[in-house]
């Protein structure tokens, strides 16, 4: 077995293309994330960004894209903002995660959504967590009974919402329309504008603040590719967008990302109905999953119909410099993890930061 480095835009077409070919062969949902269109576009905006190509007997066996940050620590690729982490390999590969990261002179790789079957990166100290998702592989009319019998007062009160927004802003502003894949950059700057606002609302931190992400969102609005695509959907009255979400899509999975909308709408639950419509469009248009991403959130648990798993933590080899990793990182995500996983403690943490945004707000 051989494993060389390249930075991302060194990989050939023909590397790309057995990347693909090798991620279609795996029992994982096809998630965007995972293909080599989304580590070109981190590539252009993390200039630490690398792929360690695996051989095999002379074969394309894999690819590990991650970042290398001083003193051999490494990260999933775009860490942070990236929903799907892991190598992409061939199915039975015999590999262990020190002899990969010892190609990629790595002492350590963090991640914080590595993907369910993964089990080369998990150690004893990896936390498991729930990424829920909608199916509608059986169509969208399968999802609406679904929400008819699992959650009925949601999809009454939804409906009732919607109907409310078209009656009042036809009359006000015109008519409620949906656009699934809008190419308008525009509607992309109301929508990072939105969301910037609501960061900071809620007291966490602005992800649009920082360059590489914002210009990384915008990037990928531009990318079309059949296994990763930017896919902008906005809801209207008339020309205005009221709620919009950017999230990444393959030919069967929509990965949901940023979404936000204009507070001035709010009684009317434009997120939500965004949402459903969001489903309705990708069902026709042959998408089979929604994931909506980890994190604890109630109109998730509104509109999922299950859960996939991811994974947060590190893979080590066994050095002075996987230590200082340890020292330097795992007593804040111990702290964190200690947090989340008392619901009270939670509760008074997610009140603390919304008071800390309105303080900011004044």
């Amino acid at each position: 077995m051989r494993i060389h480095v390249v930075k991302p835009g060194e990989l050939t077409e023909s590397e790309c293309e057995s990347w693909r070919e090798l991620r279609a062969k795996s029992d994982a949902p096809a998630n965007p994330f995972m293909e080599p269109e989304f580590t070109l576009a981190v590539a252009a905006v993390r200039p630490g960004a690398r792929v360690a190509v695996i051989e095999d007997a002379g074969d394309q066996a894999g690819f590990f894209p991650y970042e290398k940050g001083p003193l051999g620590q490494g990260r999933a690729v775009g860490l942070g903002v990236s929903d799907c982490q892991g190598a992409v390999l061939r199915p039975g590969l015999r590999m262990s995660a020190r002899e990969l990261l010892r190609g990629c002179s790595l002492a350590t790789w963090e991640y914080d959504n590595l993907e369910s079957g993964q089990a080369l990166f998990l150690t004893g100290g990896a936390e498991e967590f729930a990424s829920p998702v909608i199916d509608i592989g059986a169509g969208y009319a399968a999802y609406e009974e679904h929400l008819r019998r699992h959650a009925p007062k949601f999809h009454r009160t939804t409906a009732a919402k919607e109907r409310r927004l078209a009656r009042q802003t036809e009359t006000d502003r015109g008519a409620v329309r949906f656009v699934f894949d809008e190419r308008d950059p525009a509607a992309l700057r109301t929508l990072m504008e939105w969301k910037s606002a609501q960061y900071r609302r809620t007291g966490r931190r602005d992800r649009f603040a920082q360059d590489w992400i914002s210009t990384l969102v915008r990037r990928l609005h531009g990318t079309r590719a059949p296994g990763c695509s930017g896919v902008l959907s906005v809801l209207y009255t008339a020309d205005r967008p009221i709620a919009a979400h950017f999230g990444l899509r393959s030919r069967t999975v929509l990965s949901c990302w940023f979404p936000a909308y204009d507070t001035e709408f709010a009684k009317y639950s434009p997120g939500l109905v965004l949402h459903l419509r969001m489903a309705e469009a990708a069902a026709a248009d042959g998408i089979g999953l929604l994931d909506l991403g980890r994190g604890a959130a109630e109109y998730k648990d509104s509109l999922k119909t299950g859960e996939l798993r991811v994974h947060e933590g590190s893979a080590t080899r066994p050095g002075a410099r996987a230590a200082l990793h340890r020292l330097s990182r795992e007593p804040a995500r111990r702290a964190h993890s200690y947090v989340r996983n008392r619901p009270r403690l939670a509760r008074h943490a997610q009140r603390t930061l919304r008071l800390l945004g309105r303080l900011r707000g004044q």
